[in-house]
């Protein structure tokens, strides 16, 4: 199985690129969704740490929006939280797909939690900041503030693409992107036969 980590900056396209590889994908970003929705160990414990702010279940994205906004500190205190579940949930995806001949990786901190392994292919999708602010203002609950500090807790995004084996420019047309994820897919799978596999 080829392990391929999905990696840029937030608002790059990240999950579109993911998904154009026509593999299964590991979605951190909707894996954390589910467990705010879902998983009341995870409400009970956020709950204890953050009484001010986590008030119900299932979370509300406002309440951690509004945790993280008072203080920054709060962001490390839902990490230390969340990002346990999300390794386990990951363990249990690759798990599950381990027939697969590929797996996508679509994890913003997959470098920066250490999450990687040195076999694994890693993409860096790029993306002109003008595209990057249009998507970003899209989402719902967007904030600058909360987008600043997010940005805080990555990588400095050079240091990131000196880590990449593929660059992705993610500022064309649907149809011209899937045509360079076709042709990186190909050298991926191509590349199984190096001395690396």
């Amino acid at each position: 199985m080829i392990r391929v980590g999905i990696i840029g900056g937030i608002g790059s396209g990240k999950s579109f690129i993911s998904k154009l590889f026509g593999y299964p994908v590991f979605n951190a970003d909707d894996e954390v969704k589910y467990i705010y929705k879902k998983n009341k160990d995870c409400f009970n414990k956020l709950k204890k740490k953050l009484p001010k702010f986590i008030k119900s279940f299932p979370i509300k994205k406002k309440e951690l929006i509004s945790s993280i906004s008072s203080n920054k500190k709060n962001l490390k205190i839902i990490s230390s939280v969340v990002h346990p579940l999300v390794r386990k949930n990951m363990k249990k995806f690759i798990t599950r797909n381990k027939r697969s001949e590929m797996i996508i990786l679509d994890i913003p901190l997959l470098i920066e939690n250490k999450l990687n392994k040195k076999k694994d292919i890693i993409v860096f999708i790029d993306s002109k900041k003008s595209k990057v602010l249009n998507r970003l203002k899209k989402r719902p609950n967007f904030s600058g503030k909360l987008i600043k500090e997010l940005k805080e807790n990555q990588f400095i995004l050079s240091e990131k693409r000196k880590l990449a084996d593929y660059i992705i420019n993610n500022n064309f047309s649907a149809n011209i992107m899937k045509k360079k994820v076709k042709l990186i897919k190909k050298e991926i799978l191509n590349e199984r036969n190096s001395p690396r596999y």
